[in-house]
């Protein structure tokens, strides 16, 4: 039976309670608010998410859930920006592509995004730009995420690049926009619409998706078709697309300018989105290198001299994961772990690593990973003010009685 005890245990995934790394780690901590407010709620075809917020529907899924690469379509957790968010009607639904960059503009319904262009298939990590908000030390404005705003899914649709090609992008084209079917409740609230670089979309891996793990998309993740963008975090993802402009100028509005937006020069990325860029700040694109244990929770009792096996997941923006290594003594040692299927170089990574527990009291174990290109999670945040980026090495403290 699930308790609230359980459920915080699972969504806090782990606090160390010990010194070195693991002291470190320690600090992180969802605010009392979002612990007091955490309940797990069903969404119509959906599992238990444990629910951030109503309106916007903000709910994320539980670490026990991440049981293998792919996430199911009924534990995916959902994130959206606007409180109007339609039930399209596929019969109804219009994908206009046009903008100043189009010089052939032109609009598809579904059954011809389906049948017009080539199909294509990519295992790829949708994670918000704000997963683990909640852990900042000290805590910033958002929704308080834990660990869980992610998944993996085998996403089915066309190339963005081969859309594009039909409408005629002039030379001039800088950005690719996005506008989606969720409308504000208010007038005033600024309509969620994005953008992404040309060379981005043009990518043969930038897709839209209409399928996710060979099932039409759910409602709540951007059903009838929504934008995958690989390696890049969610905010570019957009769900319920309806419209793709070709600008021949950088987009300017709330979306792009003032939000989702970094410390310039405070991570280091490959990919740059130079027409979004100033003096201070730098849009946030690809997703850090990370990991996380899923297989055990913060707190749980296991028995001496029993087998164990640790349990999880890595990702980076698209490298490849080189190697996981698991710690048993507070971050002065690393073992390495086994690594699962390689489902592609945007996908989940499951890894595990078997070990006995010896001597009674606390084991805290925790868990890092390194990509392909050396880079390895942190051991203390890097901290913004937007919650951003939180790839810290996560600790969980079992007891061994």
């Amino acid at each position: 039976m699930t308790t609230r005890r359980t459920l915080l245990q699972t969504a806090l995934g782990g606090l160390a309670f010990s010194t070195g790394i693991a002291g470190q780690v320690a600090r992180a901590a969802l605010p009392q608010g979002a612990i007091d407010s955490a309940t797990l709620e069903r969404l119509p075809g959906k599992q238990p998410l444990i629910k951030r917020s109503y309106r916007p529907p903000n709910y994320e899924t539980p670490l026990a859930d991440f049981s293998s690469a792919i996430t199911p379509n009924d534990r995916f957790f959902v994130r959206w920006h606007l409180m109007g968010i339609t039930e399209v009607d596929a019969r109804e639904w219009r994908l206009t592509i046009g903008g100043d960059g189009a010089t052939k503009p032109y609009e598809l319904t579904l059954d011809q995004l389906k049948s017009d262009f080539e199909a294509v298939e990519l295992v790829a990590v949708c994670q918000c730009s704000g997963n683990r908000r909640g852990l900042s030390d000290p805590h910033v404005p958002g929704v308080e995420w834990g660990y869980g705003a992610m998944g993996n899914a085998r996403w089915t649709g066309v190339r963005l690049k081969d859309v594009l090609e039909r409408a005629g992008l002039s030379k001039e084209t800088v950005e690719i926009a996005f506008d989606g079917a969720d409308r504000p409740a208010l007038d005033v609230t600024p309509d969620f619409i994005k953008s992404i670089p040309v060379w981005k979309a043009v990518d043969e891996n930038t897709i839209i998706a209409y399928a996710m793990n060979g099932e039409p998309l759910p409602h709540h993740n951007g059903y009838p078709a929504r934008l995958i963008v690989p390696g890049w975090t969610a905010t570019y993802w957009m769900k319920q697309v309806v419209s793709i402009q070709a600008l021949r100028k950088p987009l300017a509005n709330f979306w792009m300018a003032s939000a989702y937006r970094i410390p310039k020069g405070k991570f280091a990325f490959a990919d740059r989105f130079i027409s979004q860029e100033n003096d201070a700040t730098t849009p946030i694109t690809e997703i850090v290198v990370n990991s996380v244990i899923t297989s055990h929770a913060d707190g749980q009792r296991v028995s001496r001299g029993s087998p164990l096996t640790l349990k999880g997941l890595a990702w980076d923006s698209g490298a490849g994961i080189r190697r996981v290594e698991v710690s048993r003594d507070g971050g002065r040692s690393w073992n390495v772990a086994d690594l699962g299927d390689d489902l592609g170089r945007f996908s989940f990574r499951t890894w595990q690593f078997g070990l006995n527990a010896q001597d009674p009291g606390p084991l805290v174990l925790m868990a890092r990973a390194t990509n392909r290109q050396g880079s390895t999670q942190v051991s203390e945040l890097i901290f913004n003010n937007p919650g951003y980026h939180n790839n810290v090495i996560q600790a969980v403290t079992l007891t061994v009685v």
